[in-house]
Parts: C-alpha cells; sequence; structure tokens
C-alpha cells in the first residue's frame, strides 16, 4: 500500500473532551486490564469523530491513555485508511473508485469533487468539503458510491450529487440511501421476480398426511 504520512503542519496539543474520553473508557473496559492497548482502533476512531481527523498530539494522546509506544499507535494510524491523517472538512466524501463504480459513472462524480472541492484530499475554500478516492466499499450493485459522512449514497448521478452538496451546503440533512429509490439492491423498478403473492401468502396450500402416523385410539 501507499506511504501515508501525517500532515506537515499540526496542532500544538490535543485534549479528549469529556464525552469523548467517557465512550474510551467503555471501550477499554472490554478488555482485561493487561490487554487494554486492543482498544487502539475504537479509541482513535473517536478522536476522529471528535475532530475530523488522527494528529500528531492526539496520537500521543491515544498512547498515553493505553500505555503504548507512541510508534505503536502511529502505526496503526498510517495503516487504516479509515484514519484521516490530515484536517477534512466539515462533510467528507470518499468516491468508490474500482471497477464497477467507474463503469456507473464514477468519474462523473469525481470530476464534481474536482470542480466543487480541488484535488483529493483538498478542503474546500470554505471549510464545507474534502474528499478523497476509496477502494469497494463492498456496494457495488448499487453503484456509483459515494459514502459522506460515513453514510452510503448510491446509484449517484453527477446531478444527484451536485443536489446532495448543495443541501449540505445551505445547512440541510441528507437522507442515504439510493437517489433512485431503489429497495435495497433490488433491480431498478423494483422485483421482477417472484412477484405473485400467491406464491408465499399461503393460499396455495393444501392439507396433507404425514405418513407412519399412529393410530387415533
Amino acid at each position: 500500500m501507499s506511504v501515508r504520512r501525517l500532515a506537515a503542519e499540526q496542532p500544538e496539543s490535543f485534549a479528549f473532551k469529556p464525552e469523548t474520553m467517557e465512550l474510551a473508557r467503555w471501550w477499554i473496559a472490554k478488555y482485561p486490564p493487561e490487554r487494554k492497548q486492543s482498544a487502539v482502533i475504537p479509541v482513535m476512531w473517536l478522536v476522529q469523530k471528535q475532530e475530523g481527523w488522527v494528529s500528531e498530539p492526539a496520537i500521543r494522546a491515544i498512547a498515553d491513555v493505553l500505555s503504548m509506544p507512541v510508534i505503536r499507535v502511529l502505526e496503526v494510524a498510517t495503516f487504516y485508511t479509515m484514519f484521516q491523517l490530515a484536517p477534512v472538512g466539515k462533510h467528507h466524501l470518499q468516491v468508490c473508485g474500482t471497477t464497477p463504480c467507474v463503469l456507473r459513472g464514477a468519474e462523473e462524480l469525481k470530476t464534481v469533487c474536482k470542480k466543487r472541492i480541488g484535488e483529493k484530499h483538498a478542503v474546500s475554500a470554505d471549510g464545507m468539503f474534502s474528499w478523497e478516492e476509496v477502494e469497494c466499499v463492498g456496494a457495488c450493485v448499487n453503484a456509483p458510491v459515494v459514502v459522506i459522512d460515513d453514510y452510503y449514497h448510491e446509484d449517484l448521478s453527477a446531478d444527484a450529487l451536485e443536489a446532495l452538496m448543495d443541501k449540505l451546503a445551505r445547512g440541510e440533512k441528507i437522507e442515504p440511501g439510493s437517489a433512485i429509490g431503489r429497495l435495497g439492491s433490488a433491480p431498478e423498478g423494483g422485483p421482477t421476480v417472484l412477484t405473485d403473492p400467491t406464491l408465499y401468502d399461503g393460499s396455495l396450500a393444501k392439507p396433507i398426511t404425514l405418513p407412519g402416523l399412529p393410530e387415533k385410539a
């Protein structure tokens, strides 16, 4: 995998918010005291939820809480691409760039991101958006997919993505799911097989007699 490094510019310090520390302690308590380092991924995720990214001072704070060498925490932060090592926008977009999504229009979605935000890993001038290209997010049937703030937005077109970003820019909430109203991974337009209710409503059931039953007294 590619080398991932910490951002060149770092804050001077980091502090856990009380609610973040409370959740961190909850995760740490799931492990025996001598194994509390096992909580490094969930604790780091909580830090990212608090700050938007994982800074070098945050890595040191996590190491201190878990009694880990700083380099061990740094190894985790740089290995897993789920952790952002530089500041991101208020809304972070992860555009799937794997083959199924590309075949269904992901390149057009990248064009929207470049136009409205800038190149990958850039933050828009107003601080509202950032974006990156990611590998398969596991929703190939509903390609193309963009993950926005941890929620999947599927079956997107360039116009649909623009509309979502417009809503976020206005401070409105957006609903995850399919842009074309697809139910789960059903075919576009709804189911095409097993549409006859009599196949599953029990109306076709007939009384049967099981062989070998004892005779009634």
